[in-house]
């Protein structure tokens, strides 16, 4: 998991009508907003490699084929204070050059200045995992940070 880097340096979420998407090196993090007083039994939840579907009380929310493969059976959600479903999804693409751009595959993109500062993120919890040593919370990254940034790890040490 990428907690601890995490709590340092925030998260970029992505805003949606039902809530917020966002995510790590490792996982992708889904908020929903649901009516209070929801049960778990009001809630029909489907996490596949590559789709999801939610639907609260008979009511879909969600559903589609997401951006990039998941591991299906590492997936979860919980219910929260019976008003906020959670969602975690683990990528099986974990390198920092996988920045999911959208939730699904044509629905819940990124706008070009959320994109960029998560993929911004994704670069600094890469170069943190690189050197633990180092704490990269508080730095500013710019130039080539696309795709994960430069790839240090063919230089001779």
């Amino acid at each position: 998991m990428s907690g601890p880097f995490e709590e340092r340096s925030g998260v970029v979420p992505c805003a949606t009508p039902w809530g917020c998407w966002y995510q790590t090196l490792e996982e992708v993090f889904i908020e929903v907003q649901v009516p209070p007083g929801t049960r778990a039994k009001d809630i029909q939840c489907s996490l596949q490699s590559r789709h999801l579907a939610l639907a609260v009380r008979g009511q879909e929310v969600l559903k589609g084929k997401l951006f990039d493969c998941t591991i299906a059976d590492e997936g979860t959600w919980t219910l929260e204070d019976r008003k906020l479903i959670r969602i975690v999804l683990m990528k099986t693409n974990r390198d920092a050059g996988n920045c999911w751009t959208s939730l699904l595959e044509n629905e819940y993109a990124a706008d070009p200045w959320v994109q960029d500062q998560m993929q911004r993120k994704l670069t600094l919890e890469r170069f943190q995992r690189e050197n633990p040593g180092f704490d990269f919370s508080g730095a500013e990254i710019s130039g080539n940070y696309s795709k994960g940034g430069p790839d240090f790890s063919k230089l001779e040490k």
